[in-house]
C-alpha cells in the first residue's frame, strides 16, 4: 500500500528537492555537461518527476512514462549530453527522492515504515522503466548508431 501522507509531502516539497537536485547536478563532477544547461532546463524536468510522484506512480500508464522518457533522451542526445551523464542524472533523482522519504520523519510506526519501503520499491520500478526508455531513445539515435556501429534492431544479446 503507497503512503498517500509520503507521496502528498515529496509532492508539497518538490520545489525544494528540485533545488537541491540542480545544485547537485550543477556541481558533482559525474555530470559535468549539465553544468552548462540552464537552471530553468534542468528545472522543467525534474520539478515535475516530484511534483506529480502519485501520478507517476499510481495513474500513468507505461505508455507515458515512455513517451516522456523517450523525449527525455532524444532532447539530452541532440544537447550533446553523454549517456552515462543522463544515467547519472536520473540516478541522482531517485537518490534525492530516497533521501527524503529516508529523513523526512514521517515513518513513525512499523506501518509507516512498510509504507516507505513499498514506496522506495515503487520508485525503484518506475526509475528503472525512465532509465531503459532514456537508453533506448538513444541507441535508435543515427549520431549514436553511427558511433557505435549499430547492431540491426532484434539481433545481439
Amino acid at each position: 500500500m503507497l503512503s498517500d501522507r509520503l507521496v502528498r509531502t515529496i509532492e508539497n516539497h518538490a520545489d525544494e528537492l528540485t533545488r537541491a537536485l540542480i545544485a547537485d547536478l550543477q556541481s558533482n563532477p559525474r555530470t559535468a555537461a549539465y553544468h552548462q544547461l540552464s537552471r530553468e532546463a534542468i528545472h522543467h524536468r525534474t520539478y515535475h518527476v516530484y511534483k506529480d510522484l502519485g501520478l507517476w506512480l499510481n495513474s500513468k500508464a507505461e505508455e507515458d512514462i515512455e513517451s516522456n522518457y523517450t523525449n527525455l533522451g532524444k532532447e539530452r542526445e541532440a544537447e550533446g549530453i553523454p549517456l552515462s551523464e543522463v544515467v547519472y542524472a536520473l540516478t541522482l533523482t531517485k537518490y534525492h527522492l530516497r533521501d527524503y522519504i529516508r529523513i523526512s520523519g514521517l515513518a513513525d510506526s512499523a506501518m509507516d515504515l512498510y509504507q516507505a519501503l513499498d514506496l522506495q520499491r515503487l520508485l525503484g520500478q518506475f526509475f528503472d522503466k525512465a532509465i531503459y526508455y532514456t537508453v533506448r531513445a538513444y541507441e535508435r539515435s543515427a549520431k549514436f548508431q553511427e558511433v557505435a556501429g549499430a547492431v540491426p534492431e532484434g539481433r545481439g544479446a
